[in-house]
């Protein structure tokens, strides 16, 4: 029993490690939209290259974040033709987004800072 209950938490650390850290999804989105806008696949792509492939975009969370921060007004969206001819809907970040985007950036590195400190004491 006690490498059943091993096998499952080596298998949770090692399907967390490739998962966004919670509460980062919305600023990951707006940076990646601060250069240019995208579609959400596009948006995926570039979070999971730039991180090297160590996080992973559940969809299904990144539409929920599309529809809540489009909402916020942070982004705004409007219906495209991509690369390939086919219709996306297209997402590009807001000046609200932006002003957002620095504030998080800001309590971002302020936390991993701290983080760094503890783990260096």
């Amino acid at each position: 029993m006690a490498t059943k209950g091993n096998d499952q938490t080596n298998s949770s650390a090692a399907m967390a490690d490739t998962d966004v850290i919670q509460g980062t999804l919305d600023m990951l989105i707006l940076k990646s939209l601060s250069l240019t806008p995208m579609h959400g696949f596009g948006v995926t792509q570039r979070i999971e290259q730039i991180s090297g492939n160590v996080f992973k975009v559940n969809p299904g969370s990144l539409l929920l974040a599309f529809q809540r921060m489009e909402r916020d007004g942070l982004i705004d969206a409007e219906w495209r033709a991509t690369e390939n001819n086919r219709r996306a809907k297209y997402y590009s970040i807001t000046d609200k987004g932006r002003k957002r985007l620095k504030a998080e950036r800001r309590d971002w590195e302020r936390r991993t800072a701290a983080i760094a400190r503890l783990l260096e004491a």
